[in-house]
């Protein structure tokens, strides 16, 4: 019993074991968890600085084990092992542009670019496909030479070595994404994990072509070059795909269903009139329009659009803003128009989207039937979480605004009071739940040209 418990914990060590990832957004199956396909890095991965930080490793990991292969292509004159390296070169540096515009993004909006800067990322999107092409393109036409102009291979031990390498890195990787995307909740980091594993058995295909030159089928060099471009070629027409979708505002499919289903949960909507969801860089953005009780008081409508919000950031991954519009009549609840400007409130800050060890969601000032308030909706916490919004102001005076929950569902703090103007700040959010604590700093903007 003892040995088959320490076999199961390897295996999960290495990523072979039962995926398992911890208590997080939920998920009922009607719509895929990412939009991940290989050769682009799914947006959700670069959500939180763990993801990054494992984008960061895997790009060392593969640029070394790319840059071990490049000096036996030089020794040998393999084709399979280029196209190899290659394809190893081409995932490792998929994470520079997207570094990149991760770092642009991060400005915020101005009254030219309302949504912000996220729009750069797609464009890093479409530069990492013209960078595969490339690289596809090019190891085709060496391997097609080759079989034209048959050349010696050298040194074939150590291609079959390089082989092993590119294997071997392809592997580290594999488990590094995996691991950390069990920790971080990430279904797109384990994903490219298993895809990364996918690489390695590429890989073992030069190792195979060196066999077949030492065994005098020279032509097994070049054959196993095609194959390798042939799977290039493939990561080009998937990372094009969903680069292109994205760009044209697509979603995944299932989403707009799982929007609905979120819904069905709130108590007091009868009807979902519209919804329309999309990308903003790694950012998903969500407008929704519902029908309630035209009976319903204005405080009844604002309680079903916050229940409504907290169900669809527990339902939705990688949802950053979602917009309610609640109408007590069908004949006032019309669509939502295919043109519109800067969705949401015109003189609050931009939403904060926060993840940390004992919480992650979303905070951000809102109007209420009693004024303005500071709200914290929940995509995870903590048993027992309770949460203060400290304000720097000048002088080094600090304003301290607990947060409670304001209906029965605990997704949802908000402040008791509102924040002082004006609402540009630096500010930190102070965590605690039993024994563990937390603090995650944070800065909020007006809007350029409110004044007060």
């Amino acid at each position: 019993m003892a040995m088959k418990l320490k076999l199961s914990n390897a295996f999960d060590w290495f990523g072979f074991g039962q995926e398992s990832v911890r208590p997080g957004r939920q998920n009922h199956g009607n719509v895929e968890t990412h939009g991940h396909t290989h050769g682009v890095i799914d947006a959700s991965i670069a959500s939180t600085d763990r993801g990054i930080w494992a984008i960061k490793w895997s790009f060392l990991i593969l640029g070394a084990t790319a840059a071990f292969q490049i000096a036996i292509v030089v020794v040998s004159g393999s084709v399979a092992l280029l196209a190899d390296t290659i394809h190893n070169i081409a995932d490792a540096t998929t994470a520079i542009p997207l570094w990149i515009a991760f770092q642009l993004a991060r400005r915020k909006p101005s009254d030219t670019f309302t949504y912000g800067y996220g729009r750069v990322e797609d464009l890093a999107g479409i530069s990492i496909v013209a960078i595969i092409l490339f690289s596809a393109i090019v190891a085709g036409y060496e391997a097609v030479q080759r079989i034209l102009d048959p050349q010696p291979i050298g040194a074939l031990i150590w291609v079959a070595l390089a082989g092993l390498i590119g294997f071997i890195g392809n592997e580290a990787v594999a488990v590094f994404r995996i691991r950390v995307g069990r920790e971080i909740n990430s279904a797109a980091l384990i994903a490219d994990g298993y895809h990364a594993r996918t690489d390695g058995l590429t890989s073992l295909a030069v190792v195979i072509g060196a066999a077949g030159v030492w065994l005098g089928f020279p032509s097994a060099d070049p054959i196993v070059g095609l194959l390798i471009t042939a799977a290039i070629f493939v990561i080009v027409w998937q990372s094009a795909r969903s680069v292109l979708t994205r760009m044209l505002d697509g979603v995944e499919p299932g989403l707009v269903d799982e929007v609905r289903h979120a819904a069905a949960h709130v108590k007091g909507i009868s009807k979902v009139i519209d919804v329309r969801a999309r990308w903003l860089g790694h950012k998903l953005h969500v407008d929704a329009v519902v029908l309630i009780d035209p009976k319903a008081s204005l405080a009844e409508a604002d309680t079903v659009s916050q229940a409504l919000k907290s169900e669809l950031f527990a339902h939705v991954p990688a949802l950053t803003v979602a917009n309610v519009r609640v109408h007590g009549s069908a004949e006032a609840a019309s669509p939502l128009p295919h043109s519109r400007g800067h969705a949401g409130q015109h003189n609050a800050p931009d939403p904060f989207a926060f993840e940390g060890k004992l919480a992650a969601g979303l905070l951000e000032i809102v109007d209420t039937p009693v004024g303005e308030r500071v709200r914290m909706s929940l995509s995870r916490h903590a048993g027992g979480l309770k949460a203060t919004i400290v304000i720097k102001r000048a002088r080094n005076v600090e304003e301290r605004l607990p947060l409670a929950p304001d209906t029965p569902d605990h997704h949802h703090l908000v402040s008791s009071v509102a924040p002082a103007e004006p609402h540009s700040f630096a500010a930190e959010i102070l965590l605690h739940a039993g024994t563990e604590s937390e603090v995650i700093p944070f800065r909020m903007e007006e809007p350029e040209g409110h004044t007060h």
